[in-house]
């Protein structure tokens, strides 16, 4: 089993690529968080901050060129199409916040490790979910008990 050693600093792999999924899932447990997958995750994590950004100023510009029309049923719709793109929008930005949180996690040398456990969060989780902070079994405690006690 991985544990959490010292910390260090992502570089890509060293021909300078970056790895790709199938490699950093044939890579053995203690090969967990080196400086390869963590230049792979950093690098995903920007990528996704990109397109986050880039989806909020294209929703700026898009309801800015809105055109007032005559027919009520016409500005309804219109009225509902930006209103759930506004809530799609405000769902990116907390998910842009939680990159943001990965990728100084990445920089501190904290990514990958439950933050409840210390454990490793494992690799097909951060494949699925880069934002993760608590391994598996963590995630399914804390929503167990939200689904018990209401939290």
């Amino acid at each position: 089993m991985a544990t959490k050693s010292s910390k260090t600093t992502p570089n890509a792999a060293n021909d300078g690529t970056l790895l790709s999924e199938e490699q950093i899932l044939k890579m053995s447990e203690k090969d967990y968080m080196n400086p390869a997958q963590l230049a792979f995750f950093k690098d995903r994590l920007q990528q996704l901050e990109k397109d986050l950004l880039k989806n909020a100023d294209e929703t700026t510009e898009h309801l800015r060129e809105t055109v007032l029309v005559p027919d009520p049923a016409d500005r309804a719709t219109i009225e509902e199409e930006h209103a759930l793109e506004l809530r799609t929008r405000d769902r990116e930005r907390k998910l842009l916040k939680k990159v943001q949180q990965s990728i100084a996690s990445i920089d501190s040398g904290d990514y990958g490790w439950c933050e409840e456990t210390g454990e490793p969060i494992g690799i097909p989780r951060l494949l699925a979910r880069p934002t993760a902070t608590l391994s598996l079994e963590a995630q399914q405690r804390r929503e167990l008990k939200q689904k018990l006690y209401g939290d």
